[in-house]
């Protein structure tokens, strides 16, 4: 194409000259390359996501695949879509069950040409982008969580719209401050989060929406409540809390909480988070009234929690050393999310309430001993 080779060769140009005796500005290669997809003869760009039609089962990477949800995402996935047409991907080696489980490659996403590479080589057509920083973790190092966050979110977007990918990028109840509705907290308001995590989380939720109304990229974002699960350690993040009380009760039969008794957050077992992923991201382009929802499944505070492992096991000791950051979060973020949009649009429906939760979660940990002597 004559305007493809032109802006090519003019920005080629712009680049090797000097200005005003500085040196030459070093520009990742992406920025001066173009594609079809990128420069059309009409005045906006367009992209087309894959139609299912074209494919018996759509071709699924998924990025930061080691932590608490890929490994869990993979595993569903593959059952409905076969083994060899969801590839998990992270900078870590993986464990040995997880390398044996299918295919698992290096992905850095810091590397745009690694990852674009990873896409073309493999037809991918989905991308689940799990890769990022928590709460906790991102405050005590926010370079770090601005490059993995942000810059990370910007290649996955340029990729996923340049090769019409279905992309999924999870939100957060972080996602919200403390100036935003809490108790519900709606699909639309305020949100203004207080942390780099929530910060980049917006800037995702807008810049995914952004891309899918001027190029037309099927983006689809879930904000996510605290997501408990028997399968990963707590991962630094300010709801780590409801996962770790189970490990101490069977460990040790004590747990100090870092957040206040009465601190009401939204919480998911992550069977449910997982099965909602999934239906999101089949639901039909027509159901969508919008590109990003929330859900839930339950709300409840350490002391709710507390109360309901002690049915269980009365012997557990429950004290509390607040971690004045994390309470901090915790006291910015929704009490409980209204998720009305997600049930009437594409019939979202949890499976687990709290009883649920922690019977299944010490089914999981293995609490059988320390339950029997307890009765």
């Amino acid at each position: 194409m004559p305007v493809v080779r032109v802006l090519s060769k003019v920005a080629k140009q712009v680049l090797l000259a000097p200005a005003c005796g500085c040196q030459p500005l070093a520009v990742a290669v992406r920025n001066i390359s173009f594609s079809p997809r990128q420069v059309t003869s009409g005045t906006d760009a367009s992209f087309h996501s894959v139609s299912f039609s074209e494919t018996d089962h759509p071709k699924v990477l998924i990025t930061g695949g080691l932590g608490q949800l890929g490994v869990g995402l993979a595993k569903l996935l593959r059952k409905r879509f076969g083994k060899n047409n969801v590839i998990l991907s992270d900078i870590r080696k993986p464990p040995s069950d997880v390398f044996h489980s299918g295919p698992f490659i290096y992905s850095d996403i810091l590397d745009y040409k690694n990852l674009r590479e990873i896409v073309v080589n493999n037809r991918i057509t989905w991308l689940v982008h799990y890769s990022a920083l928590l709460s906790a973790v991102g405050e005590a190092n926010v370079p770090l969580a601005r490059a993995v966050n942000i810059t990370g979110l910007h290649n996955i977007l340029d990729i996923a719209a340049e090769h019409g990918l279905r992309l999924f990028v999870p939100s957060t109840i972080g996602a919200f401050g403390p100036t935003s509705p809490r108790n519900p907290t709606p699909d639309l308001c305020v949100q203004r989060p207080r942390t780099i995590y929530g910060v980049s989380k917006v800037h995702a939720e807008l810049m995914g929406e952004y891309y899918h109304h001027r190029y037309g990229l099927d983006f689809r974002c879930l904000r996510y409540p605290g997501i408990i699960s028997a399968d990963s350690q707590p991962g630094g993040g300010t709801t780590d809390y409801a996962v770790q009380i189970f490990h101490d009760a069977v460990k040790s039969g004590k747990f100090e909480c870092n957040l206040k008794p009465n601190t009401q957050l939204p919480m998911m077992y992550i069977d449910d988070c997982l099965r909602a992923t999934l239906e999101v991201m089949e639901a039909p382009t027509e159901t969508l009234s919008m590109r990003t929802y929330n859900i839930n499944a339950m709300s409840f505070t350490p002391e709710e929690l507390a109360a309901e492992v002690q049915k269980q096991l009365p012997d557990l000791q429950v004290t509390y050393n607040i971690d004045h950051m994390r309470q901090a979060i915790a006291d910015s973020w929704p009490m409980n999310f209204d998720d009305t949009n997600a049930r009437n649009d594409w019939g979202w429906k949890h499976d687990y309430d709290l009883p649920e939760l922690v019977q299944t979660m010490f089914n999981f940990i293995g609490s059988d001993s320390r339950i029997a002597q307890a009765s």
